[in-house]
């Protein structure tokens, strides 16, 4: 058996979030099981060290948190200063087997960047980071100062691995076009690795119902779109046609402030109109299994989880078929929102529920739709870490 790896997990064993980077790092870390030792970054100790007790049990709890940054328990916190204070000094340096390699699924912290040199001192090689997407530079006016102000930095400190995943032709694009415009010579190789999905549960047809519900999942932020979303829906609404609006995520209070407002206006309203925020996984099966299609009106995406997971389900999705989200919606399923202003997506919600045969015919096709598991993902990317030499 190979000797395992050392799997970075600083951010997500510090959060139950679930949004998108998240959750690709737990189903990663699951995936790998047996083959991966998790590590995280402790600026408290100033070491890499393998989870502890706490961490862990983020990795596998089911309840969501309602905010996605990390935390760190005072108790972590005292016993992070107290192993500094004591004799060791490499707590990774113990681990037998000596791991093979470092992978590096998360948009990773300065604190972590600064130390990542100490992480593939660990092991042998190679070293692979995951590369979600370049979204903060290409829709500044979307991203939150403090990714905007980051991002640059991460960018740059990518160039010290020796490969990097990126889960789409769109994300691989804007990366290596970055790198040229800033005049990088020697680059890490850049494959593209479509992302897994979790096996979806049987799910049927789609009810049929007088009214029937549309969801959309997806963190409630500026480049998801949910105005333009709500805006589509309030219009239809006024005209009188039936449909329920059933929104799942957890709301970035900076950049998702005006889709909040709008929200909260449309409820008490009473617009028929429901805001769950971050739900588990039981509760995200459930709400696919109640609705009849999803709608995912979002600007721009590294990947697109909430489609893949919807077409899965043979729930069929209304997105715009452009970068990432086209590279998924090409496959059948789906209806092209083009531009996603309000207008559009009016008109795409209009169109399919004014027919049912098409809504049936997109069912289908969503049905027909077979995605890669976790296991075949990460099978998939370890075996291109294999092949990859040291970007010296």
């Amino acid at each position: 058996m190979d000797a395992p790896l050392l799997l970075d997990l600083s951010h997500t064993s510090h959060t139950r979030a679930r949004t998108g980077v998240q959750r690709v790092a737990r189903s990663l870390a699951r995936a790998l099981a047996g083959q991966a030792f998790n590590v995280c970054y402790d600026p408290y100790e100033g070491a890499w060290r393998p989870l502890d007790a706490f961490e862990r049990r983020n990795l596998v709890a089911s309840d969501p948190s309602p905010g996605r940054g990390a935390r760190w328990p005072l108790s972590a916190r005292l016993r992070g200063r107290l192993r500094r204070l004591g004799a060791r000094r490499d707590p990774l340096g113990s681990l037998s087997p000596a791991p093979r390699g470092v992978l590096v699924p998360e948009i990773f912290s300065p604190g972590v960047g600064r130390s990542l040199p100490s992480l593939f001192a660990a092991a042998a090689g190679p070293r692979v980071a995951l590369f979600h997407d370049a979204i903060a530079l290409q829709f500044p006016e979307f991203a939150p100062r403090g990714a905007l102000a980051r991002f640059p930095g991460y960018l740059q400190e990518l160039l010290q691995f020796d490969g990097v995943a990126a889960v789409s032709d769109a994300s691989r694009r804007a990366l290596l076009d970055y790198w040229a415009w800033i005049g990088v010579r020697r680059m890490p190789q850049v494959a593209t690795i479509g992302l897994g999905l979790d096996p979806a549960p049987e799910s049927g047809v789609g009810p049929v119902e007088p009214v029937p519900t549309i969801l959309c999942v997806g963190s409630i932020e500026g480049r998801k779109n949910h105005v333009a979303l709500l805006e589509a829906c309030e219009s239809l609404w006024s005209r009188k046609v039936p449909f329920r609006l059933h929104l799942v995520g957890l709301a970035n209070t900076e950049t998702g402030r005006e889709a909040l407002a709008r929200i909260q206006g449309l409820v008490a309203a009473g617009r028929p109109l429901r805001y769950d925020g971050p739900v588990d996984e039981a509760a995200l099966d459930a709400a696919y299994k109640a609705c009849s299609l999803t709608v995912y009106p979002s600007l721009a995406e590294g990947f697109g989880l909430p489609v893949a997971e919807s077409l899965s389900r043979g729930r069929p999705c209304l997105c715009r078929m452009q970068g990432a989200l086209g590279e998924i919606a090409r496959g059948g399923g789906c209806v092209d929102l083009g531009a996603a202003g309000p207008a559009q997506i009016a008109g795409a919600i209009e169109g399919v529920l004014a027919a049912p045969a098409k809504l049936a015919q997109l069912s289908q096709e969503a049905r027909s739709r077979r995605f890669k598991t976790w296991e075949e993902y990460a099978g998939e990317l370890t075996a291109w870490m294999r092949s990859l030499g040291r970007n010296a």
